[in-house]
């Protein structure tokens, strides 16, 4: 498997000692690319303190995510299936996904949501 096709993997804990190890055990993984904070990344491991429960966490796959950046970046459905090399069908599949997941009514409503909860960065 090449770094292309791995799995890429960031990691966030308040005790940067643990994190590091984890890192650490983790960067041997057949599979799995660790990458820096600030990268692009499928998956992250981030623990913050806090008592409370988000009932409102939002659970995007990882392509969700790239059709989100996209869609952030203005991308039509077409374009989005030309860089994921996926089908329109399945662009606006993922378009849709995102409207219900974060409860929107619309593509630039989406963009504003996940950014208002901190998903992305505009």
């Amino acid at each position: 498997m090449s770094d292309r096709d791995a799995i890429r993997l960031a990691i966030k804990l308040e005790d940067e000692a643990l994190a590091e190890r984890l890192r650490s055990l983790l960067r041997g993984v057949p599979g799995l690319q660790v990458v820096p904070l600030g990268e692009r990344a499928d998956v992250a491991i981030a623990v913050e303190r806090s008592t409370e429960i988000d009932s409102t966490a939002v659970v995007l796959t990882a392509r969700e995510v790239e059709v989100l950046a996209l869609l952030a970046e203005g991308a039509s459905n077409k374009v989005i299936a030309r860089q994921l090399d996926i089908s329109v069908h399945t662009a606006k599949f993922h378009v849709r996904s995102l409207i219900d997941k974060l409860d929107a009514v619309g593509r630039t409503d989406v963009v504003t949501h996940a950014a208002r909860l901190g998903v992305i960065r505009i």
